[in-house]
């Protein structure tokens, strides 16, 4: 029986978590009918909650943490892939319920995959990773309302942070002005770089709201919730549509009714765990024709899995910019 390598989070009798680079086997392995030896995972923010414990992400003990991977399939019995197949996973409780993307190797359902569009590398697959697959998620909700270049300015919020490098570089170069909220004002050329027209310290939205505010934006990506979100929503203009997908200052949102009822405002919410696979197609189909891989590069360092530990408290206090590749030795 082969083994492989992978960090494995486990809790000591004092229910404090332990994580080890352990060796396994393939019976250590959950259910599936794609075996994949996976090369490169990413750290994203729920990465972070798991590998600090600060949030009950995992609910399955032990885990492998990691909510991405890409990697070639090495055996199969789904018709849609064959051992040699480059595949990408994003979300469907990999790190959570279902053992995860820091490892050598894993096996899940055949449906959670995704072929690796020709137009990218693994590594460049995982530098999009779930943040990035999440805003062309967000980048599709806005356009099926109707938000489409010319209408106005569309807002960022999180901009320096996984999910807002992309969006940014996504919309801007659609055609859009992009207007980009960060905490990191010394982001400001990064962010311009990436193709903002304007760059907004988050002050400006991170304290209680009012019910309504100047109408400034046509359209917004939110990965920020709480009084953020609700300062977005009383900004954005009459009949103007916000895609929310993240949580990073809080999951309440302190808001009122007045944007909804009175400007007709839509609130589309955007999932990527459990998106189906016609839109997670259709979000890596676009990604592959609308994201210029020199931006990607410029929004990427690459680490060893190995440094994951130490990048989890780093990425929950924002203070990673852009996405981090982790190489799996």
């Amino acid at each position: 029986m082969s083994t492989f390598s992978a960090f494995v989070l486990s809790r000591d009798d004092d229910g404090q978590q332990q994580l080890a680079w352990t060796e396994l086997t393939d019976d250590d392995l959950m259910e599936g009918d794609v075996t994949v030896d996976v090369s490169h995972s990413a750290v994203n923010y729920k990465d972070g909650l798991a590998l600090t414990g600060s949030s009950p992400v995992v609910r399955r003990w032990p885990m492998i943490p990691g909510i991405d991977f890409a990697g070639t399939v090495a055996a199969s019995s789904h018709d849609d892939f064959s051992a040699g197949d480059p595949v990408i996973l994003n979300g469907w409780g990999a790190g959570e319920t279902h053992l995860g993307g820091y490892t050598q190797r894993a096996r899940v359902p055949g449906d959670w995959l995704v072929p690796l569009p020709p137009a990218f590398t693994p590594a460049q697959a995982m530098a999009i990773g779930t943040a990035g697959y999440t805003a062309m998620l967000c980048v599709l909700a806005l356009e099926s309302h109707g938000i489409v270049p010319g209408v106005g300015p569309i807002l960022v919020t999180g901009a320096s942070g996984g999910v807002g490098s992309v969006a940014v570089a996504l919309l801007s170069a659609l055609g859009h002005e992009v207007i980009a909220s960060t905490g990191r004002t010394e982001e400001a050329d990064y962010l311009r770089d990436l193709g903002a027209t304007e760059v907004m310290d988050r002050e400006e939205l991170s304290g209680p709201s009012r019910p309504l505010g100047k109408e400034r934006w046509a359209g917004a990506v939110d990965s920020v919730g709480s009084h953020t979100l609700a300062n977005v929503l009383a900004g954005t203009r009459y009949g103007s549509t916000v895609a929310a997908c993240g949580l990073a200052q809080g999951m309440d949102l302190p808001g009122s009714v007045a944007p909804f009822i009175l400007r007709g405002v839509t609130l589309a919410g955007v999932d990527s765990v459990l998106a189906s696979k016609p839109a997670r197609l259709e979000a890596w189909s676009r990604l592959a024709r609308d994201l210029d891989p020199a931006r990607l590069d410029s929004i990427t360092q690459t680490r060893p899995v190995a440094d994951a530990p130490s990048l989890a408290p780093e990425i929950l206090a924002g203070r990673i910019r852009g996405r981090v590749v982790l190489t799996i030795p």
